[in-house]
């Protein structure tokens, strides 16, 4: 039964409900997403965890005349259906439908288009001091979890935010711990106590009167945080400059919605600390929040039950696989990753050599400056990160890893198109962002035991090196067991035939080999995007009237326009197809269709070159 949700198009019509029904309101809310997540695949955990958290933003707050920013944004579904999206979400994270983060191009009531984490409270405090610069009168709020805490973006925006005394509203949903039913009711009615206006006008009035007797204000001081300690860590926040609430239940709509009306009513920066729980109401996502953080399509009533059908390794798998083999045949081995144990393959990794695994948290610059100074004693850092997420280490890749030629093996998961999440995990930049630094080379393995023994060769070197991969399986090659590398530097002619080449970096070498089966062409496995195999690249040219490059990654800066620069730097006039991601961000749906409309599946490859290069292709 869905009889209110039914009736809930905006926050508008949220906002006439009385109190009463806004519980009702959340049990149908959360079996909706429940049902609908179940059929479309996404972030599940989480997003039970938030219900009460978005009925009661949207309720007290005029939204969306008062700012909201939800932090990573994974988290926003139940955000979206109550802003006018709840007939859309089967449409969830499908090429043309709704996006699993918030997008300020898809409504108005996403004030920020988030999905990497930590940057809710910079962006809310710039909104904050926007309305006051205006002389407007709204709340901007920033709904950060205890995970996104852990990044230093978030802490820089604390500290600029305590001086600059916005009407800044951080939310922290803290899903990592509980509260036992005696202290949950303490802290419920000394949460909306402190966050009253009386509270907050007697305790100015009462700084005031006690400076006069710095002893007596010495001890009310005293007394107040120790008062506060015993239930609330409020220091670390106040001493920030905010005004700290909490902890309080995140499931309690009373508490949450007498704390926010209370808070709604104080000016400058304020913290509210709110405990949720992952799962919350579905009980095989409460026991495991991990496995049911972003299912696939599943039966709510039998939960996900694995296929036991046989499926390739994924590239995931592989280097997980490999990192365990070669920690165990060199000691000096270290694995670090920026709170992506899962997500990397490196669950196995830390169970077997915990010493030598660090999760730093969500702190990717950290990371590599970390893993530089773990080089500059001797040991051989590999960092597992995803594509997208290197960037925002960007400047301690240059200045701490490259710039000392330290040696580093970064292990890039979700290169290339990644299919549901969208644009903001899309690792298409690398290779043109790494290809411009000096003492970093890019690996690009086509292949499962390829990508093995590249990160084997990888792992050899005396300087930066990136292997690349994309998410999910290849093409199901078998993968030994040896850590036999591959030579560094080097390609591999894959096919000989007539007139065209094509040179494939990375994956793309399959739907290579399907076109010049066909069109009887030349292709080369170029396995490097960085250094070019120069001596094999020159022989090929050489050999072909015209030259077609592959990648799964941005045209501009790519390794299409590395090649054209080597051929130019020889004086080598050929014709080059570069074929790659053109100048645009890429939509959230079906991988496989996303290759598609790039034209980078085989019938795409073939059309293009059909195309470009008539007159050149073999009778």
């Amino acid at each position: 039964m869905t009889e209110l949700l039914n009736a809930i198009n905006t926050p508008a019509d949220l906002r006439q409900l009385s109190r009463a029904q806004l519980k009702p309101l959340a049990q149908e809310l959360r079996a909706f997403l429940l049902e609908s997540v179940s059929k479309t695949g996404g972030h599940l955990s989480s997003n039970l965890g938030t219900v009460e958290l978005a009925i009661a933003i949207h309720y007290v707050f005029n939204t969306p005349h008062d700012r909201v920013v939800w932090d990573v944004g994974h988290q926003t579904y139940p955000h979206k259906i109550l802003t006018a999206r709840r007939e859309r979400m089967s449409t969830l994270r499908q090429l043309g439908g709704l996006s699993g983060f918030p997008r300020r191009d898809e409504s108005e009531f996403d004030a920020f288009g988030t999905a990497h984490s930590s940057t809710s409270i910079s962006a809310a405090l710039g909104m904050a001091m926007a309305s006051a610069i205006k002389g407007e009168k709204r709340r901007s709020i920033a709904v950060i979890g205890d995970g996104a805490m852990t990044a230093g973006m978030a802490f820089e925006a604390l500290n600029n935010a305590g001086v600059a005394k916005g009407n800044l509203l951080v939310i922290l949903n803290d899903n990592d711990m509980s509260i036992s039913p005696p202290v949950g009711a303490l802290n419920r009615y000394l949460a909306q106590l402190m966050s009253g206006r009386f509270y907050s006008a007697a305790k100015e009035v009462g700084k005031q009167v006690l400076k006069g007797a710095p002893p007596l204000f010495e001890l009310a001081k005293r007394f107040e945080e120790h008062a506060k300690g015993m239930v609330v860590p409020a220091t670390l926040f106040e001493q920030f400059g905010f005004n700290y609430i909490g902890p309080i239940d995140g499931h309690d709509l009373s508490a949450l919605v007498g704390t926010l009306e209370n808070i709604s009513h104080l000016d400058g920066p304020q913290f509210l600390h709110v405990v949720t729980k992952k799962g919350q109401g579905y009980e095989l996502a409460e026991a495991d929040p991990v496995t049911y953080h972003g299912p696939g399509q599943f039966d709510p009533n039998v939960g996900i039950v694995p296929s036991g059908k046989p499926s390739k390794k994924t590239f995931t798998q592989v280097f997980g696989d490999w990192i365990c083999d070669m920690a165990q045949a060199d000691h000096r081995l270290v694995g670090i990753t920026p709170a992506m144990r899962e997500g990397s393959g490196l669950v196995e990794f830390e169970r077997r050599f915990p010493e030598r695994y660090f999760d730093v948290g969500i702190a990717e610059q950290h990371a590599l400056t970390f893993a530089a100074g773990l080089a500059c004693e001797g040991l051989k850092p590999v960092v597992a990160i995803y594509s997208t997420f290197l960037q925002r280490a960007y400047d301690q890749l240059i200045h701490d890893a490259a710039l000392q030629k330290l040696p580093m093996v970064l292990a890039l998961d979700r290169a290339g198109i990644v299919g549901a999440d969208g644009a903001t995990h899309a690792g298409v930049f690398d290779i043109a962002f790494l290809r411009c630094i000096p003492h970093v080379s890019i690996a690009c393995p086509a292949d499962e035991p390829e990508c093995r023994a590249l990160l084997s060769s990888a792992f050899e070197q005396d300087h930066v090196v990136a292997v690349r991969y994309p998410r999910g399986a290849g093409v199901g090659r078998a993968v030994t067991q040896d850590l036999q590398p591959l030579p560094f530097g080097r390609g591999e002619l894959r096919r000989q035939g007539k007139g065209l080449a094509l040179l494939a970096f990375g994956t793309l070498l399959y739907p290579a080999l399907e076109v010049a089966e066909k069109l009887n062409l030349t292709v080369v496995n170029m396995r490097w995007a960085k250094p070019l195999d120069l001596a094999l690249l020159l022989q090929v040219a050489s050999e072909h009237d015209g030259l077609v490059t592959l990648e799964e990654g941005c045209v501009a800066g790519g390794a299409g326009s590395a090649v054209m620069q080597a051929l130019q730097e020889h004086q080598i006039l050929k014709p080059v197809l570069v074929l790659g991601i053109g100048d645009q961000f890429t939509e959230h749906g079906d991988p496989v269709k996303l290759m598609a409309m790039q034209g980078l599946d085989a019938k795409g490859i073939e059309s293009q070159v059909r195309e470009r290069f008539a007159s050149l292709l073999p009778s």
